[in-house]
């Protein structure tokens, strides 16, 4: 039999079409609804949301966080998504799609500190949280009942009225047994959804989808599959363990695996980082040096700032390129020493991509950063054969200062509205 909660008046009650105490239609319904202790929360259309809280005219309109002209779609509200503008979109795309759309430039500061916000309250409710982004994390619950006096359903949905009556942003849920479904659900039913996928219907609820629904199977793996006669995630059940191995290395055992509904892994809260790394995915391939550029400069910028929100740096720098027919391209650098500095993964994954611009045109681009170590005494000393090195780090570190205190359109490199 169905167990119910209302996501307004946040109590349990019987199967209905609506709460039967305040008449919302807000009502989630399921047989394991109150046992299931498996979360992820992602916030919906979190950088556009924040600017729409910020900016109550805003409200009804559609909005673009992103550069210039020149510049591309980090994020789009609900409204400019109807249109057809997507993450990562050519801003002059994403204007002739929505000409009406209103631009803001991204605040990074502000977005992290409202991020840091929803991980506190998703802390009181759990130790166990492990963040993916600044928008979405996984959350174990188990246990929790007894502490709150209340399932783990009710608790989340408690969370996600918090965060819009105090932060004014909204996010949807999704409760499951592990991590792997729980993620599926909570983009079910965007937004302010929560969806729900149970164990006893775990093999059919897969059935019939589509292996990109496979967190990491990207357009890459996809096409592998599809080589191989795998579309669905049923094509992937008539496979042999041993076989999806033999023909795709140990990914084959994790997709044996996902494409049956199991997940071992554990919501682990310290995982240490063993790189990090950005990349986008164009919305068209393209040779163009200066977008390219553009890309690199900005991709170079998220990896530095969260190294140093992570106090981390690192020793090798990776540049990540995939050519129009999908050929993967991966080159390394190793560092004399461990950075953290935006312009120094900047200038080394340029000096990669120089050697593989005429490869191109390429449809995704990534910048990422790998043997970590705390930051503590990097970038101490700048390239002898660089004399405007430590210049250039002095700057960097200056503009972080002015950053933190102004907020971070105090200052934005001209490179970064390419």
């Amino acid at each position: 039999m169905d167990q119910a909660l209302c996501r307004d008046c946040l109590v349990e009650i019987r199967p209905a079409p609506r709460c039967p105490r305040c008449g919302s239609p807000r009502v989630v319904a399921h047989s394991e609804l109150f046992e299931l202790t498996i979360a992820h929360m992602d916030c919906d259309a979190f950088y556009a949301s924040v600017e729409k809280r910020d900016d109550p005219e805003l409200r009804d309109k559609p909005v673009i966080v992103g550069g210039g002209r020149r510049g591309v779609v980090s994020a789009a509200c609900y409204i400019a998504r109807i249109r057809g503008v997507r993450s990562a979109m050519p801003m002059f795309q994403a204007l002739r799609l929505c000409p009406e759309a209103v631009v803001r430039k991204p605040r990074a500061e502000v977005y992290s500190a409202v991020s840091r916000r929803v991980r506190e309250m998703m802390e009181e409710l759990t130790p166990a949280v492990e963040p993916l982004s600044l928008d979405e994390a996984f959350l174990d619950l188990t246990g929790t009942a007894r502490l709150h006096g209340a399932s783990p359903a009710i608790l989340l949905a408690r969370l996600v009225r918090r965060m819009e009556d105090e932060l004014g942003i909204s996010g949807s849920i999704g409760l499951s047994h592990n991590k792997f479904l729980a993620k599926i659900a909570s983009d079910l039913d965007k937004p302010r959804g929560f969806s729900v996928i149970g164990r006893a219907e775990t093999e059919a609820f897969l059935s019939g989808k589509p292996v990109s629904m496979i967190w990491g199977v990207g357009a890459s793996g996809r096409a592998a599959l599809e080589a191989a006669g795998i579309r669905t995630i049923d094509d992937l059940r008539r496979w042999d363990e041993r076989a999806l191995i033999a023909r795709f290395g140990s990914m084959g055992g994790r997709l044996h695996r996902l494409a049956r509904g199991r997940d071992s892994r554990r919501v682990s809260p310290d995982a240490p980082a063993k790189s990090i790394s950005n990349e986008v995915t164009l919305h068209e391939d393209t040779a163009d040096g200066d977008l390219l550029d553009g890309h690199l400069w900005r991709l170079a910028e998220k990896v530095s700032d969260r190294a140093k929100a992570k106090g981390k740096a690192g020793r090798v720098v990776t540049l990540k390129l995939k050519r129009a027919d999908h050929r993967l391209l991966t080159r390394r650098f190793s560092l004399r020493e461990p950075t953290q500095m935006a312009d120094t993964l900047y200038r080394t994954a340029a000096s990669l991509f120089g050697r593989e611009a005429k490869g191109g045109p390429f449809r995704l681009i990534g910048v990422g950063l790998s043997e970590l170590i705390d930051a503590a005494g990097s970038d101490l000393t700048s390239d002898l054969l660089d004399q405007e090195g430590a210049a250039r780090l002095r700057a960097e570190r200056t503009t972080d200062s002015i950053r933190a205190r102004f907020g971070a359109d105090a200052i934005i490199r001209g490179r970064a509205l390419r």
